[in-house]
């Protein structure tokens, strides 16, 4: 199983030091480029899971190919990542990452819909 690590930045007794923590589960948001709508997933290997999404191994985004990821967050609990995505797929959730990513959809040319 493919893990992250995150460096954390801790400051104590006046002396600054780096503690790595592990970050197993990632809510990942995919754009498609030829039809430029979003995808939203989950998984414990991003690299793996985005290889797949581009060789057409995953039904709902196999006609949407290429794909590229335009966010990504990383969870210590999988409860909390699941949540999350769950989140992202509710209106409310899209207004939120609309708000979070206004730079990035300006890059990328992202329709206003």
């Amino acid at each position: 199983m493919h893990r992250f690590f995150v460096f954390m930045h801790f400051l104590c007794n006046d002396t600054t030091y780096f503690k790595p923590m592990i970050l197993p589960y990632c809510v990942y948001v995919l754009q498609s480029q030829r039809d430029l709508l979003l995808y939203h997933g989950f998984t414990t290997n991003l690299e793996h899971r985005i290889r797949n999404h581009n060789a057409g191994k995953t039904i709902s985004t196999s006609k949407r190919r290429p794909l590229i990821v335009i966010y990504c967050e990383f969870f210590l609990s999988k409860k909390d990542a699941l949540r999350h995505e769950a989140y992202f797929k509710t209106n409310q959730g899209k207004r939120m990452l609309k708000l979070i990513l206004r730079s990035t959809f300006n890059e990328i040319d992202y329709p206003n819909r």
